[in-house]
């Protein structure tokens, strides 16, 4: 199984087959816009300018399962990181990343990479970067900014 098998939907509703990534660099997180690591959202887009006529994307998952820290609706997250951050990255609906009712996407890859005291994600902002066939290569805790990550990124463009 690689991470084009999935199928998620956008802000909007609507399915969204991750094959039409292939052949790309990813980076999938899962984020909130009132978390302390909200800010990080302005590294994560000068990373998507910088990097994304390479074939670099970054995928966005809102999630609300920490600290009910993304709880609007998927429009007023758009709008909010739309206007305040200025993302132009792709926006999905809104997940979960633990537990019976997890995105099947993050239940994937939390079982490629694992994190420092088992799979489950710990907090918002946790970012798995996959490499242009599909594979998990790293995981990245949510303490680590956008910017520790931009040498492995280069690395697998």
């Amino acid at each position: 199984m690689k991470v084009y098998d999935f199928k998620v939907k956008n802000s909007d509703g609507h399915e969204v087959s991750l094959e039409k990534y292939q052949g790309k660099v990813l980076l999938i997180v899962n984020t909130a816009t009132g978390c302390g690591f909200t800010p990080q959202y302005k590294g994560l887009e000068s990373l998507y300018e910088e990097y994304r006529d390479q074939g670099f994307e970054i995928l966005d998952f809102p999630c609300n399962q920490f600290g009910h820290q993304a709880p609007g609706s998927d429009s007023e997250i758009n709008t909010f990181c739309t206007l305040k951050y200025d993302t132009k990255f792709p926006r999905f609906q809104k997940v979960k990343v633990n537990g019976k009712d997890a995105s099947p996407l993050f239940t994937w890859l939390k079982k490629q990479k694992g994190g420092l005291f088992g799979s489950a994600i710990k907090w918002n902002f946790t970012k798995f970067l996959v490499d242009r066939n599909g594979n998990v290569v790293a995981r990245f805790a949510p303490v680590t900014p956008p910017e520790k990550i931009e040498t492995q990124i280069k690395e697998l463009l």
